[in-house]
């Protein structure tokens, strides 16, 4: 048997950091230690304890680095990555101008690789270990991200996005064969490795009734896969879908009537919510995927973390690329903080640690696997370098408290913060992450 013992600061959650007291739920050991065997972590102690007890293990010191869960992006765009910061358009432009033009390239098998293994790449350099993709409608755009995520040993949530109107004729399927394409690659992916799969609507303006209610029965009938699609992004967006379904009580209702709501539903943005669709996704036990970058780029709006949070709405981050600026989950805390701010919370650095790992991984229904440092889960984690770079590292050095320590690289880090990556157990170098 294998074993690694890394050496490092830790930090464990006992549950989900509340706003009122977020240090209760934390434990910080500064001088902590995780054992790994055979991709599994077996342990989680002081390292003096650790060392004792296995001193056969490989030592892996990383000094003053923090070890934490690898980072979870609940929400993102493969085939968006070659279109990352493209300028000045609002969602439904951003649609027409960059994504259908470069969404029609994903046909070819050869392109849909080189841009999987190009985006898992980068996910890795950023110490994202688990994400959460958006195809497009070509079958082949799907089986390159699996393959390429299975080549690397990530765990991956994916599908193929489905749309039948409001796209370009190449960009279109039916309810009939996103039907059978989905079912077909649930039957070849799902569960398979550390894959799942995930039934994907774009949203409901690509999507006629039909084809929402036929993934609706494909959803009923594997209920174990997730679904993922997009809610209540921008206004304009929500004015459209009270055109296209005139008859609906609101935005979620399109997909309530149709079947794809549900407690393994996630739901990118919602932003813009009506009381009623409140109320469903905390009855359902519904998941949100919070793409804060994203939603300041395309000027969406600012998301209600801390009322939906009180109301137990199951919320993850997401870098929602290409749409979101960034594929640094760092940057994805700091945004999500700021917009916090401007909607009067300040967030906790616990709070958004664990919005970006645990919480994330809940949101995926994989907390059982992923997103916590202790035994039995998964050995995922990314080590971050608190002291990165020097205006890190002079605020780091004036801290008298590991929150003080971790925020400024929360609020300030980038891939340089990135120290090192473990997926599955195994050591991911820096130099084969990088693009």
């Amino acid at each position: 048997m294998s074993s690694h013992l890394l050496l490092g600061q830790i930090i464990t959650f006992d549950g989900q950091p509340s706003a009122a007291a977020p240090e209760l739920a934390a434990r910080h050991e500064p001088h902590g230690a995780v054992l790994i065997e055979d991709g599994t972590i077996s342990a989680v102690d002081t390292a003096q304890t650790l060392r004792n007890a296995h001193p056969e293990a490989a030592i892996v010191d990383y000094g003053d680095a923090l070890i934490s869960p690898g980072f979870v992006d609940t929400h993102m765009h493969y085939p968006q990555t070659r279109i990352i910061a493209s300028w000045g358009k609002r969602l439904i432009d951003w649609l027409n101008t960059y994504t259908f033009p470069e969404e029609m390239k994903f046909g070819d098998p050869a392109y849909a690789h080189d841009v999987a293994a190009l985006t898992l790449d980068l996910a890795l350099q950023n110490g994202t270990t688990t994400l959460a993709s958006y195809c497009t409608i070509h079958p082949q755009s799907v089986d390159a991200l699996f393959t390429e995520a299975a080549n690397r040993n990530m765990r991956i949530v994916a599908g193929k996005t489905c749309m039948d109107r409001n796209a370009p004729p190449g960009l279109c399927d039916t309810p009939q064969s996103a039907h059978d394409d989905s079912l077909a690659l649930i039957e070849r992916w799902h569960g398979k490795g550390r894959a799942q799969y995930a039934i994907t609507p774009r949203f409901s303006p690509t999507s006629t009734r039909e084809q929402l209610e036929a993934l609706g029965a494909l959803w009923s009938a594997y209920p174990d896969c997730l679904m993922q699609t997009h809610l209540s992004e921008q206004t304009d967006e929500i004015a459209w879908v009270k055109e296209l379904f005139p008859n609906a009580r609101d935005y979620l209702d399109t997909y309530e009537t149709t079947g794809l709501l549900g407690a393994r539903g996630i739901y990118g943005h919602a932003i813009h919510l009506e009381p009623r669709e409140i109320d469903r996704l905390t009855e359902t036990g519904a998941a949100i995927a919070h793409c804060p970058t994203s939603n300041t780029f395309i000027g969406s709006g600012l998301f209600d973390l801390a009322g939906l949070s009180s109301r137990g709405v199951p919320i993850g981050l997401a870098t929602d690329t290409g749409g979101g600026s960034s594929f640094s989950m760092l940057r994805v805390m700091a945004a999500t903080y700021e917009i916090a701010q401007l909607r009067g919370t300040a967030l906790h650095p616990a709070q958004l640690l664990w919005l970006a790992t645990e919480g994330g991984a809940r949101a995926l229904h994989l907390q059982d696997r992923i997103g916590t440092l202790a035994p039995g889960y998964e050995a995922d984690l990314t080590i971050l370098d608190l002291a990165s770079k020097p205006a890190i590292a002079q605020r780091m050095s004036r801290a008298d408290t590991i929150w003080e320590a971790l925020f400024p690289t929360i609020m300030m880090g980038d891939d340089r913060a990135i120290r090192d990556v473990w997926v599955a157990g195994e050591r991911v170098s820096r130099a084969a992450a990088a693009p």
